[in-house]
């Protein structure tokens, strides 16, 4: 057997393991790296340690730690709260809104799971509320925060981006962003009519008044506790971007480590908000507009903000998704060690030895969205777009940039699975329900999504 052939036999094997046992893909990449490279590959430990992402690295870190002040020092809150109340009694704009909102957050910076953390209880409590269909409201919470994914300041537009860059393939950030906004879209304009959406449109109420927190609505606060407790047929162990989920809503919601009660986070005065504010607009017109490094500028920004409040701050280092950055970086480097050895070469040439380039082009789309839907989206975001470099390199005629663009939103738009954090988060808010029932449903959707949104991404973006 060649070692190029072990070593994607070695990948398999972290997926599988990540996926039915509750570790992190990130140590199994990390462990795989080493023993790959040393025993199969003959490389140094210092040879794989230069392959670690030290950018990429930073990026996450600067990102998620800028968003978990904005968290902690309640801006997320009131910026959901003037959504809100900007649609006065209009029951149809609510979906829209936290649909709006979950995107502006992930395009922000917020991992998807955690975007989805903060909006689900309040979204599920006005479905409850206002008899809207609670799958709705599910679905255009995650499709929601996956239409804002690949925003050039996100993480999954950061990693994309940066393998795409690193290639050397033509690199268009703003097609791919473009390619996920708009896939979630209409699928979320189809959701709103075919469940219900419709009657909703004749329907008014006044708002509630007052705060509008998951508590005011009746929805459980969503600590750690709470995703602990989800059923263990909802949720795949695999997806590692729950570990890191785990710790961020346990700091955010300021739930005590022991007794359950509220910590000590003081309220952000209102100003402090609206500084927060700027602080988001200034790190994508930095990033955008003058191409300043990203991670030192969100880690900038993060830092400015704290030294003008220092308590408001304090746990957000904590609420950094470590748990998110280890599975990223480790299946980066497992990825570099498997470029130095040659497999991503072998892999490339043996998918264009399929005789139709486009063919080959539906075969990876479609193993971006079985996997994912099963594993983590970033981990397969990371491992196989350079797999396909070599592909997209050997002059097939398949647009590069459209290529990505699908495998971007294949390997994403499967999140609404129950065996995914997303899935299983909306399942375990949902209000007024029968729990299997609901569970049965968006199992199928989610099994829906992932057999027919390859082909149509593929279509779409490869071969129009």
């Amino acid at each position: 057997m060649s070692s190029q052939m072990l070593s994607i036999y070695g990948l398999a094997l972290m997926f599988v393991i990540a996926t039915i046992l509750p570790i992190n893909m990130g140590v199994l990449a990390f462990v795989g790296a080493f023993l790959v490279g040393t025993l199969v590959a003959g490389m140094t430990a210092n040879q794989i340690i230069a392959g670690f992402p030290g950018g990429l690295f930073l990026t996450l870190v600067g990102i998620t730690f800028l968003f978990a002040i904005a968290q902690n020092n309640g801006t997320i809150d009131w910026l959901v709260r003037l959504a809100v109340r900007a649609v006065g009694g209009r029951i149809a704009a609510i979906p829209w809104i936290m649909f709006g909102v979950s995107a502006l957050l992930t395009s922000v910076g917020a991992v998807s799971p955690g975007a989805v953390a903060i909006i689900a209880p309040i979204a599920l409590g006005f479905a409850f509320r206002y008899k809207i269909n609670p799958l709705l409201m599910g679905l255009m919470v995650v499709h929601g925060a996956q239409a804002g994914g690949f925003s050039p300041i996100s993480i999954y537009g950061g990693i994309t981006n940066r393998i795409v860059a690193q290639a050397g393939l033509p690199l268009n950030e703003i097609v791919t962003f473009l390619a996920s906004l708009g896939v979630n879209f209409a699928v979320s304009v189809l959701l709103f009519f075919a469940l219900g959406g419709r009657a909703l449109l004749s329907t008014r109420a006044a708002p509630p008044a007052g705060a509008i927190t998951p508590q005011s609505l009746g929805a459980q606060p969503l600590a750690a506790a709470a995703v602990d407790r989800q059923p263990a047929d909802s949720l795949a162990y695999g997806d590692a971007e729950s570990e890191a989920l785990t710790e961020e809503r346990r700091l955010a919601r300021g739930v005590a480590e022991h007794d359950g009660s509220r910590s000590s986070i003081p309220d952000a005065p209102h100003w402090y908000r609206v500084l927060t504010v700027a602080g988001l607009v200034l790190l994508a017109v930095l990033t955008l507009a003058y191409n300043l490094d990203i991670g030192f500028v969100a880690i900038s920004i993060g830092l400015a903000l704290s030294l003008v409040a220092p308590n408001l701050q304090k746990h957000a280092m904590g609420q950094v998704s470590w748990p998110e950055i280890m599975l990223i970086t480790g299946v980066s480097t497992y990825v570099v060690v498997l470029e130095k050895m040659g497999t991503i070469a072998f892999v490339g040439d043996s998918v264009a030895t399929i005789a139709s380039p486009m063919l080959a082009a539906l075969l990876l789309c479609f193993i971006g969205a079985v996997v994912s839907a099963f594993a983590s989206s970033t981990a397969v975001l990371g491992s196989l777009i350079p797999l396909a470099v070599p592909f997209l390199q050997s002059g097939t005629g398949v647009s590069a940039v459209g290529f990505v663009a699908a495998m971007a939103v294949a390997s994403t738009i499967v999140d609404v699975s129950p065996f995914s954090t997303n899935g299983a988060l909306v399942l375990a808010n949902a209000r007024g329900v029968d729990r299997e029932a609901f569970f049965r449903k968006l199992m199928i959707y989610g099994a829906g999504i992932t057999l027919i949104m390859p082909v149509v991404v593929w279509f779409l973006f490869v071969v129009l």
